[in-house]
């Protein structure tokens, strides 16, 4: 998917990719917006308590730098929106700062689903995906995902594009 070219970081996107990052980006945007509720299990991954067994310390440490980490996550979703083509989907482009920003963007719309999902560390995800096909290959279970499955994807390809030296 994802090629480097010189100083660019290149994929070519179809009308339904577009379509898919378009809706997850603009999800985790509203997620850290108008959703935003430390109650929430996927806001509690996103910014996971720094002092669990202290709640007085961990307050105090979110009041200093939640605001900035909110804004830095938004921008990063906002860096996807920003580069995606238009409706008939197309060439994505990025600069080194974009691709970071994509790459962590990328994981936390990740983070975000698995937490949904209820996706854990030992996970199988072709034996989750299998077992949800068997069970209803047109529920919404097997496209959530699939999703999950191509985001891991996208951002292996463009982390190894980022490392790759040629």
């Amino acid at each position: 998917m994802f090629r480097r070219q010189g100083d660019r970081y290149v994929a070519t996107f179809a009308v339904d990719e577009v379509r898919v990052l378009r809706k997850v980006a603009s999800e985790v945007v509203g997620l850290l917006t108008d959703g935003f509720d430390h109650s929430d299990p996927v806001v509690g991954r996103l910014f996971p308590e720094v002092y669990p067994d202290d709640p007085r310390s961990t307050a105090e440490f979110r009041r200093y730098t939640e605001g900035d980490l909110k804004t830095a996550k938004i921008d990063q979703a906002g860096a996807i929106l920003a580069a995606l083509p238009g409706e008939t989907g197309g060439e994505v482009r990025l600069d080194a700062e974009a691709a970071e920003a994509w790459l962590r963007a990328l994981n936390d719309a990740r983070l975000a689903m698995g937490v949904r999902l209820e996706i854990k560390d030992g996970t199988d995800l072709g034996e989750e995906l299998d077992e949800a096909v068997a069970e209803d290959p047109t529920s919404s279970r097997v496209f959530q995902l699939s999703v999950y499955a191509y985001l891991g994807y996208l951002q292996e390809s463009l982390l190894n594009a980022l490392i790759d030296e040629a």
